[in-house]
This record gives C-alpha cells, structure tokens and sequence, in this order.
C-alpha cells in the first residue's frame, strides 16, 4: 500500500524533475550491469529499501540524528506535541508516532524524512520557542503532502545505488588486471583503467544532473509546507525564520544540509508568497 500510494503521488506536475531522474538511474543501473533484469531489479531493490523504515534510519543515521536528550526533551517535546496535535487536526492522514530527533548541528535547519522522522539541527535551538514551532509545523507540513520520501530516494537511493557502482568497478578493475597480468598485456591493463575513468566520470555526471533535477521538484514542494505551516497560526514566526536564513552565509554547509538548503526557494519569495 505504502508503494502504491508512492506512485500515485510521484505522477505530479512539480515532480516531473524526480520522474526524470528515476528513469535516469534505471538505465543508468542497466547499462552498469549489461542486463536490463538484473539492473531493474537491483535498482527496485534500492528503492524499496530507501523508502522503507530502514531507510529512514539509515538517513538518520547518515545525518547524525539522534533521540533527544534530557536536556532537549524539557523544551522542545511540549513544542513538538502542541504541533503535532495541530497538524493532526488539520491532517488527519498524517502518520501516528511521528518522532522528533536532533543532530549537533551549529546550522540552523531542519528536516522531515520518510513518514516519522523530524529532525533538528542543535543550532535551531538559539531561536525562539515560537519560532521552533514555526519550523515544525513547515516540517509537519511535508509530512502532511507526502514529499518526505523523494528526500530517502534522492540520499538513501543513491548511496545504495552508488555502492553497487562501487562494487562493480573493484570487480571488473580486478579482472582486467588479472587479465592483463596472466597475458602480459599492457593494453588489457589500459583498457581497464581507461573503462574505470569513464565509469567514474559517467558517475559523478549522473551525481550532478540527478541533483539538479531533484532540486528543481524540491523547491516547488516548499511553497506548500509553508502554506501549512501558515494555516496552522504560525504564519508571523515562520517569516521571522525566513528572515534569519535570508541573513545567513549558505556556503559554510555541507553534505544534505548543504542540499536542503539549495532545494529551497530564496527566503524572500516565500515571504512574499504567504504575505500576498
């Protein structure tokens, strides 16, 4: 059920960037492996385990997100609930036992995964009490319009699928050079390296489109969880956040909070887009 009702929610107009890049991957993963079964299933494999609850663990795992401590339960779990239950009463289709993690982060940001996972950067908690709210309500949001998974397929997805990549080239690179040595072929030995090269730049071309289109649904998606976030009372806080990131130096970010933040649109235009 939950992969039917994937599918039937990726087939949307501001998705048309994610479509492009699974198909992008399929072929990809086929070309890779010279057998359009074998590629196909692998790929199905990645997907299903990226958009499973492994995969929303392995996320978190990933992104350092951790069960919050004592000292973060005392204030940010009465925040968390009085969202929660708001977002519930708005949405009713949002998941039960929705839970919030953090990650010691010094960038503000947050993130929601899969159908259970909100997390927290620990440099959110300069910020005030309304405003956390404000975040979590843009996090519930996503929950709430079901864009949460394309974030599994876009990180979990292509680590698997990238270790597949990985593990092909030890393999085919150790029988080339195995070949080469029992025949005393130099240019078996070149061949190999030749074919490695080209495989790693095919990959890091495929890293860089696939990106780009991912991003390009990503930015469309938060419009969206902003307006929820704006439906439930937190319009004012929301735009005091979005503010502060306006303010902010983007550049020193890294690994997916380097991503999520170039998914979203410039600060200013979301600010105009609830003020209008």
């Amino acid at each position: 059920m939950y992969f039917v009702d994937f599918a039937k929610r990726l087939f949307k107009k501001q998705n048309t960037g994610i479509i492009i890049y699974l198909i992008l991957n399929t072929l990809i993963v086929m070309a890779l492996f010279q057998d359009i079964f074998v590629g196909l299933s692998l790929y199905l494999v990645s997907l299903t385990i990226a958009l499973s609850p492994v995969g929303e663990w392995m996320l978190r795992v990933q992104q350092g997100c951790k069960p919050l401590s004592q000292e973060y339960i005392d204030r940010l779990m009465p925040l968390f609930e009085e969202v929660y239950e708001k977002a519930k009463m708005l949405d009713p289709s949002i998941a039960d036992h929705v839970k919030l993690f953090i990650s010691n982060d010094s960038n503000p940001n947050a993130f929601a995964t899969g159908r259970k996972t909100i997390c927290l950067t620990s440099g959110l908690l300069q910020y005030s009490d309304e405003q956390i709210k404000a975040t979590l309500a843009h996090e519930f949001g996503h929950l709430s319009n079901k864009d949460t998974d394309l974030i599994l397929i876009v990180s979990v997805g292509n680590m698997i699928v990238s270790t597949m990549f990985v593990l092909y080239r030890v393999v085919m690179s150790a029988v080339g050079i195995m070949a080469s040595i029992a025949n005393r072929s130099f240019g078996t030995l070149i061949m190999t390296i030749f074919i490695d090269f080209m495989l790693v730049a095919m990959m890091w071309l495929w890293t860089k489109f696939g990106t780009m289109l991912v991003m390009h649904s990503s930015r469309k998606n938060e419009y969206e969880a902003d307006h929820f976030a704006y439906q439930l009372g937190y319009g004012d806080p929301l735009i005091q956040v979005l503010n502060s990131f306006n303010e902010m130096e983007m550049s020193f970010r890294k690994g997916l909070w380097a991503n999520l933040a170039s998914s979203h649109p410039e600060s200013f235009k979301r600010i105009e887009s609830e003020v209008a």
